[in-house]
């Protein structure tokens, strides 16, 4: 739909672009939190007591993508389910239904490309400018517009989120060593850099603030920024210049660390082969003991 600006659909415009703008600060005082969160867990400084045995790419790759699938089938899922809860069709029907009244009304359609429209007549134009008036002052067609721009927020965010709990964070609770059901199924896990296992702390923050918010909400709204023009290049060069960190990041990082292991300092590590101390106190005697090993071989 094609129409020039009135000074309505310039104040929603505004609303939607401080709505967004509110939500990318809220994520950006996420990310603070993530990092003194990480900072707070992460214990620094000392030598690694075992060999680092990264996991295969190909294992890696599996995983994600097994991850991904099983994330999209919970995140249309649960869109599905709020979409039924919040009654989002009921809003979207009484939106079109006003639309459709005044195109009849009026004789006009308000689906109209830019060059249809530059093509209008006068008559045509003042039909077109009158319906656009006539909608934009139906109180309950702005009421029902908005209810479907709010809800088509909420539930992807929420969708999103709430999937990302259960399958980025209850599911390796529950299986351990940072694992979600790929990693599982090709024998992958996570670790804090020094060897240690994942706190649940440290693993809500790296799931919730970095895979959820850094990592997918951030690019999201700038999609839908994108989406209803609300943003120019400067959107898209912010998503292509997260790729590019994420791809610089896996091939040039000794352990291959994507960009939310590397803010929440974790590795991802072959389950099988790698050592994973419960805490730095057993990974401290752990150390002693082989040292000690190593003193009494020596005697002998």
């Amino acid at each position: 739909m094609f129409s020039p600006k009135s000074d309505g659909e310039i104040e929603q415009s505004a609303k939607k672009r401080l709505f967004l703008l509110n939500n990318l600060l809220f994520f950006v005082f996420l990310y603070i939190i993530y990092k003194s969160v990480c900072a707070r867990t992460h214990t620094r400084g000392g030598e690694s007591v075992y060999d680092f045995q990264k996991a295969n790419m190909w294992k890696r790759i599996s995983a994600a993508l097994c991850d991904l699938i099983l994330l999209g089938i919970v995140v249309v899922g649960l869109a599905l389910l709020l979409s039924t809860v919040l009654d989002y069709d009921s809003y979207t029907a009484r939106f079109e239904a006003a639309c459709d009244a005044y195109e009849a009304e009026y004789g006009v359609d308000f689906d109209i490309s830019s060059a249809d429209y530059q093509a209008l007549t006068q008559e045509e134009l003042d039909r077109y400018s009158a319906a656009m008036e006539a909608l934009q002052n139906d109180g309950e067609a702005n009421y029902a517009y908005s209810m479907v721009v709010n809800f088509t927020f909420l539930i992807i965010t929420f969708s999103i989120l709430i999937a990302f709990l259960l399958l980025e964070f209850v599911v390796p609770l529950l299986f351990g060593n940072g694992q979600t059901l790929g990693k599982k199924v090709f024998g992958v896990a996570v670790m804090r850099e020094d060897g240690v296992r994942l706190s649940p702390l440290l693993l809500f923050a790296r799931t919730v603030l970095g895979k959820y918010t850094v990592e997918t909400m951030v690019p999201v709204l700038i999609l839908i920024m994108i989406y209803l023009n609300l943003t120019g290049i400067g959107g898209t060069v912010i998503i292509l210049g997260m790729l590019l960190v994420q791809m610089v990041l896996l091939i040039a990082t000794k352990a291959r660390t994507p960009l939310h292991d590397k803010l929440a300092h974790t590795v991802t590590v072959d389950f099988a082969s790698q050592m994973i101390f419960e805490s730095p106190e057993a990974m401290l005697a752990y150390k002693q003991r082989i040292h000690a090993e190593q003193v009494e071989a020596e005697k002998n």
